[in-house]
């Protein structure tokens, strides 16, 4: 009976031992495999862009699946998000004050797509995938790894930097999940001259 009591008490210590370990090992590890930004792709040349002389904006909408789920694994889509790339490029002259800029983002129907942060747009990515208990540290790498991607809307572009680039993501009307939007337009005010982009 003692020998059996003793077998219990070393196999629970092993098992709890185990758990620890494969908690600890999960620690570092990303709710989602983000893939780094290094290696995200050229901008498409398919890209809708306009110049205005001292800026030149191109943009393209990531519209499927299979798009987001190589950067993200994960379908931004189903939970009412559209990422659209962003590039800025400085042409010369003073810095532009990105901050002063408003983005709006029309469909076919003339509805406005609201700008939200990462941050924000993290919390609806959990949600659709039905991921409620998680290791916090996972949740913070994956956070730190999405967010890497986020266009900075704070900093003034200088023609030092020359170039940014980075991922606004609009969150659809009513919050519903993006199904092929038509007659995606692109507006961005707060220049001397306003820009219109067709995204698709």
């Amino acid at each position: 009976m003692k020998h059996a009591r003793l077998l219990i008490v070393k196999n629970a210590a092993s098992l709890a031992a185990l758990c620890a370990l494969l908690l600890c090992a999960s620690c570092g590890k990303s709710l989602f495999k983000v893939k780094p930004i290094s290696e995200l792709r050229a901008m498409p040349a398919s890209a809708a862009s306009a110049n205005v002389g001292t800026v030149t904006f191109r943009a393209a909408p990531l519209l499927t699946d299979e798009e987001t789920q190589e950067l993200f694994e994960s379908n931004l889509q189903v939970a009412g998000l559209l990422p659209v790339r962003l590039e800025v490029v400085h042409n010369g002259g003073e810095a532009i004050e990105i901050k002063k800029l408003k983005l709006r983002l029309h469909d076919a129907s003339n509805a406005e797509w609201k700008v939200i942060s990462a941050k924000d747009a993290i919390p609806r990515i959990l949600k659709v995938n039905d991921i409620f208990a998680y290791n916090p540290n996972s949740r913070k790498t994956f956070e730190k790894e999405f967010r890497a991607y986020e266009f900075d809307l704070k900093k003034p572009l200088t023609h030092e930097e020359r170039r940014r680039q980075g991922i606004i993501i609009f969150l659809a009307p009513q919050k519903r999940p993006v199904r092929s939007p038509r007659n995606l337009t692109l507006n961005v005010e707060g220049l001397a001259q306003p820009i219109s982009l067709k995204l698709n």
